[in-house]
């Protein structure tokens, strides 16, 4: 989970997985939204896949992520159940 964590933590990787929200995309139509050098963006994508948040498929000379929701699902709820789940309040019962 900590590849997750460290993957999230930039702004650049976060805004990535913003954009694979909509679908997938090259990764050159990715890099086009950012003002980096595509070494830089490179190594975005080597932190992303090493979270297997994402998926890399080759399409001819081009490289097309997709986005693995799951992934990042079930790190979230593993985060949330660190902190355990503490005391739900009581159901209440609407006046009329």
């Amino acid at each position: 989970m900590s590849q997750v964590f460290k993957a999230l933590s930039d702004p650049t990787r976060r805004r990535v997985l913003q954009l694979l929200r909509k679908g997938p995309m090259t990764a050159g139509d990715i890099a086009d939204k950012f003002d980096v050098s595509k070494p830089t963006m490179s190594a975005h994508f080597a932190v992303l896949k090493d979270a297997d948040l994402v998926h890399a498929e080759k399409a001819g000379k081009s490289v097309v992520y997709h986005l693995k929701l799951t992934v990042l699902e079930e790190a979230l709820l593993g985060f949330v159940d660190s902190f355990g789940s503490g005391a739900s309040a009581p159901d209440r019962e609407i006046a009329g």
